[in-house]
Parts: structure tokens; C-alpha cells; sequence
């Protein structure tokens, strides 16, 4: 199984619409996505690449397995 690695964030995004999440705003280069049933938003960095820790976190708060969000990315 592939590893988790650094991706951009307009990929992430993507990925984000896929599981449901909703933009609702940006404050900075931080922008917020919601879902419903979410303890808390999800908050991606508008920086060209997200860092494994960041991708971690929000797949935590998405309740969602790393070798899931790998299956989702390839087939977006």
C-alpha cells in the first residue's frame, strides 16, 4: 500500500467535495470546509503543498482510514 504523502491542495479539495464537506469560507490562507456530523470544520492551508500531519489531522476529524483516502484520491 502506498504511503501518505505531501499533496496539493486543490487536490485535497476535491477530495473534500467527494466525502460530502462544504466550503464555507476563507480567513487568510485558511480555509474552512464543513460536513454534517463533524465535531469541528476542516481547515486546509491555501499553501501549495499540505503536510502529512495536516492530512492526518483532518482525516482524524472525517473519521476516515488512511488506505481509504488513498483508494478515494486515485480515483479522483
Amino acid at each position: 500500500m502506498p504511503a501518505l504523502r505531501p499533496i496539493h491542495y486543490t487536490k485535497f479539495e476535491k477530495f473534500l467535495k467527494e466525502v460530502g464537506c462544504t466550503f464555507v469560507r476563507q480567513e487568510g490562507d485558511h480555509k474552512v470546509w464543513v460536513r454534517s456530523g463533524l465535531s469541528r470544520p476542516i481547515i486546509v492551508r491555501t499553501k501549495k503543498d499540505l503536510p502529512i500531519m495536516e492530512i492526518k489531522s483532518n482525516l482524524r476529524t472525517l473519521g476516515i482510514s488512511s488506505h481509504d483516502y488513498l483508494e478515494m484520491l486515485n480515483r479522483i
